[in-house]
């Protein structure tokens, strides 16, 4: 289980998106008031943004990030319009590795997963990797059920032109609700394509897993936000519907998709 933020809206510095709020990502780290499997997130972290040509970059550690000597300096002067970023804690039979640690981009997207399925190695990895063409299988570094999601949401985009995001997230939804039928799965995910910020509340066989948005927080004039646990007090931050997709867009208002 982890904790996930993402922002989108004019430039902020990494420092206020990550360190600065009251109940920051980094203070989840150490001090989560919604994790259900675990007390801490300090088996590393890693945050996400795009260039200004449109490129996704990633930094990830496996340190914890109050540990993390390179993130103060980075923090104030790293300067972007989007982030997404998780802070990590590991679950049995996927070891703190730098190639486990989110999040994981392509060339387009950057995504993070908060969650777990339930006997992945032994279940459903074996079939995923039937699935996915040689050119994505080559670019799976870990082994993390996270990663290998990514690399199928990666794989119906390739084979479903007409399909953005949102389309490609319901078809890997209706994919596994089809195999995981009595396994446990949580399926908290937060992607971006540039433009926009998709953010799943899901699950299979258990109660989802926390997750908010706002889009009026005052920290953040124009901004909006996700994040698995709320940033402050602040009313205007408000839980996703259990078993929903949140799309948030710079120019529309949010919208909510069943799943």
């Amino acid at each position: 289980m982890c904790r996930l933020a993402a922002y989108i809206g004019p430039d902020i510095t990494l420092q206020q998106f990550l360190l600065d709020p009251d109940h920051s990502l980094y203070k989840q780290s150490w001090e989560p008031r919604e994790l259900k499997y675990a007390k801490f997130n300090a088996d590393g972290y890693g945050f996400g943004w795009y260039s200004q040509d449109g490129t996704p970059s990633t930094y990830t550690s496996i340190l914890p990030i109050w540990s993390d000597r390179n993130l103060p300096a980075l923090a104030r002067t790293l300067t972007n319009a989007l982030w997404l970023a998780e802070v990590r804690s590991a679950t049995v039979g996927n070891p703190v590795h730098q190639y486990n640690t989110a999040p994981f981009c392509d060339e387009e997207r950057v995504f993070v997963h908060n969650g777990f399925i339930r006997d992945f190695h032994a279940q459903l990895l074996p079939e995923i990797t039937t699935l996915l063409a040689p050119a994505i299988t080559s670019e799976i570094h870990g082994n993390t059920d996270s990663e290998y999601l990514f690399a199928c949401l990666r794989q119906i985009l390739l084979d479903n032109n007409d399909l953005d995001l949102a389309g490609a997230l319901l078809r890997l939804f209706e994919w596994l609700a089809a195999r995981l039928t009595k396994k446990e799965a949580l399926l908290n995910i937060i992607i971006s394509d540039g433009d926009r910020l998709y953010a799943s509340r899901h699950g299979y066989n258990h109660e989802c897993a926390s997750l908010y948005y706002t889009t009026d927080d005052e920290q953040f004039p124009g901004g909006q936000l996700i994040a698995s646990e709320r940033f402050s007090e602040d009313s205007f931050w408000q839980p996703v519907p259990e078993h929903h997709l949140l799309i948030l867009d710079r120019q529309n208002p949010p919208e909510l998709l069943p799943l």
